[in-house]
């Protein structure tokens, strides 16, 4: 008989670069982390990554609710507390790890990343991991830059990764 579909909860949060989308699971957990604007890709993310779930309206925990209310407000260590799962592969969640060493207000490259989990070639694989990363700004994808300083891909927006780099303090190369 098969396992009945895990039962994940969304919410909403208003952050001052749009509406968030909060995915938590019974146990509290953050499991997903994206931007209305780009709810779709969410969906596919959460599918691809986790068994069977059933996704239904519900309030996420006043503990990740608050840590990310306070980041936003300013308190750029607040997001360490949030605790978070996530489905994917075994490379996927070793990169998604590595991107939580990140240290606020700093960046890396794809290649430093890859250095970062012992596959220094694999920098293709890094960033095709880090674009499959669920959530986004807890596991801060959004830190991880071209080797030349300058930002790439982010899959929020161009506009609030570099929001999001601005607001930690961290130094990148603007587009022209």
């Amino acid at each position: 008989m098969p396992k009945p579909p895990e039962a994940l909860y969304l919410d909403r949060i208003a952050t001052p670069v749009g509406e968030g989308l909060l995915v938590t699971d019974a146990e509290g957990f953050l499991r997903a982390f994206d931007w209305t604007t780009h709810e779709d890709r969410m969906h596919l993310l959460l599918r691809r990554q986790n068994p069977p779930t059933s996704l239904r309206a519900g309030r996420a925990p006043n503990a990740i609710r608050g840590a990310l209310e306070t980041y936003f407000a300013g308190d750029l260590g607040a997001l360490s507390k949030i605790r978070w799962r996530t489905g994917g592969t075994d490379f996927q969640r070793a990169v998604w790890t590595a991107l939580c060493t990140i240290p606020v207000g700093e960046t890396v490259s794809y290649k430093g990343l890859a250095r970062r989990i012992g596959k220094p070639s694999a920098m293709r694989a890094v960033g095709l991991a880090n674009g499959a990363n669920p959530i986004g700004i807890v596991v801060p994808c959004h830190r991880v830059i071209g080797s030349d300083g300058s930002l790439t891909g982010y899959g929020g927006g161009m506009d609030r990764k570099q929001w999001l780099l601005t607001h930690e303090g961290a130094a990148f190369r603007r587009a022209a």
